[in-house]
């Protein structure tokens, strides 16, 4: 079984968000590759689309989960705009 054959075998709902996350990545280089026959970029489209709501779910369940945490600890959500930039800068 060939690692493409693996990966497509996958349920999209059993991956880590760093699995998912990393499958994503290959899937669009894949797509921006070209070459591939329609039925296989529209297989890959579709796979893609699967593991970018995954993605997105595990972001929101951990976004929840981080303000629940707050909220217990008796802290306010206060929106920031954060910067990746910005917070390398103040490591």
């Amino acid at each position: 079984m060939t690692d493409q054959t693996d990966r497509a075998s996958t349920l999209v709902t059993d991956l880590s968000f760093d699995d998912a996350l990393a499958e994503l990545q290959k899937t669009v280089a894949e797509l921006e590759a070209g070459g591939q026959a329609l039925e296989r970029s529209i297989a890959l489209y579709e796979r893609g689309v699967a593991l970018h709501e995954r993605c997105a779910a595990l972001l929101a369940d951990a976004e929840l989960k981080v303000q629940q945490l707050v909220a217990r600890a008796g802290g306010a959500l206060e929106a920031m705009d954060v910067r990746p930039e910005d917070a390398r800068e103040s490591e």
